[in-house]
């Protein structure tokens, strides 16, 4: 978890002048009065060490900026909060138990309608915008399950906060918040379980994986969605399988020469996995986009990465027929590019797609793909 002001500005690269014309132009576009340059500077300096806190009139310019959220800025790190006292504990408590049981019905297409413009905002704006507006959408729904009391009543509200929480550890991973990440991917298992729903406690465990990779562990990764796959697979969708045996695809090129031979076997069980059938996504499996062009891109990464001369073919394929939305993977492909360039030793290629790459991962704020043009920058 970020802790604080500094450690959020820092991941994202920022000085403490960058991040006061960020707050500047943010508050000009949005008509706020805030102070001027030089007291913000100020201002910033005592954030960071303790002599002053954020009040909420600038931490609802800094948390979207930084992808950060309240606790995490202000460095309560607990994520507890506080309530005052209810006069009649009982009376509160059947109020809420009665308005879950009337509303949890109309409650969840709501909810699965807001997760999804929050995924579609998340593919074209990126994560660190979102912040506030999904801490608050996965409050709602955990208000909602915690008063739900049948399991009839309980079963749909869990699966909508399943997909939803898989969505906010990913932004919170881009975002470069690892332990929100990995709260949110226990907290979509737990309610994937509740739900009884293996499909989507399958794709938070192979999505979690990621984060144990990114964290340098990656045999860790290998097993976790190894098991992933091995959770009720009679009972996930054929696109599922395809996606957990892709990712493993990743993770085994990620994670060294030796598990060369176990990336491509992979790939081609993900292969055979996808269903031809047109389709991007399962009615029952939204959280997933997989079709033969994400495939495509898809091998064209794991190849990269094992340093296949093929993948050169496959990743162009994919950027001529990329789908413009997904603005982030298209930062990740561009890093594809020019890991793929970089091992045929075309330095000008190279640094033309890392250039595209930075561009898209600044527009997103993606601390994630952030860190990955950098690492390549270092190789040219």
């Amino acid at each position: 978890m970020a802790k604080g002001l500094r450690a959020a500005r820092t991941a994202r690269g920022w000085s403490q002048d960058r991040l006061v014309r960020e707050m500047q132009r943010f508050a000009e576009r949005r008509l706020l009065d805030i102070a001027s340059a030089a007291s913000l500077k100020t201002y910033v300096s005592e954030w960071e060490n303790g002599r002053r806190g954020i009040t909420d009139r600038y931490a609802v310019i800094l948390r979207p900026l930084l992808g950060v959220t309240d606790a995490e800025l202000r460095s309560r790190t607990d994520g507890t909060e506080t309530h005052e006292p209810q006069a009649d504990g009982y009376a509160d408590l059947l109020s809420r138990i009665d308005a879950a049981g009337s509303l949890s019905e109309s409650m969840v297409p709501s909810f699965l309608a807001q997760t999804e413009l929050l995924r579609t905002m998340d593919r074209q704006m990126g994560a660190t915008g979102l912040v506030d507006q999904m801490t608050g959408h996965l409050a709602a729904m955990e208000e909602a399950l915690t008063f739900a009391v049948l399991p009839g009543a309980r079963r749909p509200i869990a699966t909508a906060l399943a997909g939803a929480s898989t969505l906010a550890a990913w932004q919170a991973l881009d975002a470069g918040a690892v332990d929100r990440a990995w709260r949110r991917y226990e907290l979509a298992k737990k309610a994937a379980q509740e739900a009884d729903s293996p499909l989507y406690l399958a794709h938070a465990m192979g999505e979690q994986a990621y984060v144990l990779a990114d964290a340098g562990r990656p045999q860790l990764a290998v097993e976790l969605v190894r098991d992933a796959q091995r959770a009720n697979p009679e009972r996930q969708s054929p696109r599922l399988r395809a996606w957990l045996a892709a990712a493993e695809a990743e993770l085994c090129a990620a994670a060294g020469p030796e598990m060369e031979s176990a990336a491509r076997t992979a790939l081609e069980r993900a292969t055979g996995l996808l269903p031809d059938d047109g389709e991007v996504r399962d009615a029952d499996m939204l959280s997933i986009f997989l079709n033969a062009g994400h495939l495509a891109r898809w091998r064209g990464n794991v190849l990269a990465k094992l340093g296949d001369g093929a993948a050169m073919e496959e990743l162009y394929a994919s950027l001529r027929g990329a789908d413009e939305s997904f603005v982030r993977a298209s930062s990740g492909l561009h890093c594809d590019l020019t890991q793929a360039h970089l091992a045929r030793g075309e330095l000008d290629e190279a640094r033309s797609h890392l250039q595209k790459a930075r561009l898209l991962a600044n527009r997103t704020g993606s601390v994630r793909y952030r860190r990955r043009v950098e690492l390549l920058t270092g190789r040219l």
